[in-house]
């Protein structure tokens, strides 16, 4: 029998319970793939919460790497032994399991199982971050909070191929020197220095262009007042929580700023998207532009461990679940 990690009611880590499931025969566009690692992200937090509601009993975690075992009707485009990777639907915490063709990628030869979970769901999210949501280049200045995490140590060295000045935010001196390590200009420990006095003053008070926030209810309004006038702000996570609603008038009174909530299936919904997102983060990584770094790994079937230390900020970079 396979087993997987299901959760029966929303809650803390421990509703996550080892279990085995049935997984079943591919259907019409469907493979089914032997997971080797599965990512670990801050997302699968908010579906174990209920932050982000799912239908129960559910299998959580949205990316994974793995080969294929067998395909169904219709699918053309791979075949068994086929190395693969994907950033969703939900359903990774577990040994094997089904997913729709078109949400998977061929793994580069030059990549690994372990790099490649650690790096689909991150990587593709700092791409369209960088590339598409605002388009960040040599004049671009820029607030990354969570510098240290799994998104921001991807996110610095890209930004820093791209030319950009980096000022991000973490909460200790060790992950703000590995923060340093990985490309940003300029590190804020925001539990000695308030960000929002320190960026004005790295900017000559001219505050950033864009800031990148994956904190939420901590980083907010405080985000809003690193920017310069018609700068934009985009909130892509809820680390701290989620941010509270406010007055949309509070825009136009710090500076007619841009707002923004994207998430990476939007920018991902199309075949072609997907693809070409996935090529261009396989690209980077390839050249050694990008090193993705597998700071943590725990077997799968402690997962309940893995979600402990990442809420409590214990971990660096990428973490991987082994099944």
């Amino acid at each position: 029998m396979v087993h997987a990690i299901r959760i029966h009611e929303h809650g803390g880590p421990e509703v996550m319970k080892w279990e085995e499931i049935e997984v079943g025969e591919p259907g019409e566009g469907q493979v089914r793939i032997k997971h080797h690692a599965v990512g670990l992200n801050y997302i699968d937090t908010y579906h174990r919460s209920g932050l982000y509601k799912i239908s129960l009993p559910a299998v959580i975690g949205t990316e994974g790497a793995g080969e294929v075992t067998a395909v169904g009707p219709g699918v053309t485009e791979f075949k068994v032994g086929d190395r693969v990777a994907y950033a969703s639907p939900i359903g990774a915490y577990a040994e094997e399991r089904l997913i729709p063709a078109d949400r998977l990628v061929k793994i580069p030869d030059n990549i690994d199982y372990q790099t490649a979970a650690a790096m689909m769901l991150q990587g593709m999210t700092v791409r369209y971050l960088l590339k598409e949501t605002y388009k960040v280049g040599p004049g671009t200045t820029m607030l990354l909070h969570a510098a240290a995490g799994g998104i921001g140590l991807i996110a610095c060295q890209w930004a820093k191929h791209l030319g950009a000045t980096i000022i991000g935010t973490a909460g200790s001196d060790e992950k703000c020197k590995l923060a340093l390590e990985h490309g940003a200009t300029h590190i804020i420990n925001y539990r000695k220095e308030d960000f929002v006095a320190r960026t004005k003053e790295l900017t000559n008070g001219q505050g950033v262009d864009v800031v990148y926030d994956s904190v939420g209810k901590d980083t907010f309004p405080g985000s809003l007042d690193c920017l310069k006038p018609r700068g934009l702000w985009v909130s892509f996570g809820n680390a701290s929580g989620p941010v509270p609603p406010f007055d949309i008038l509070m825009l136009s009174a710090k500076g007619s700023l841009f707002a923004t909530r994207p998430t990476l299936q939007t920018y991902t919904a199309k075949r072609e998207d997907l693809v070409a997102t996935a090529n261009d983060l396989f690209d980077v990584v390839g050249r050694g532009i990008v090193k993705i770094k597998v700071n943590q790994t725990y077997p799968l079937k402690e997962a309940v461990q893995a979600h402990l230390d990442l809420e409590g900020r214990k971990t660096t970079g990428s973490t991987v679940l082994l099944p």
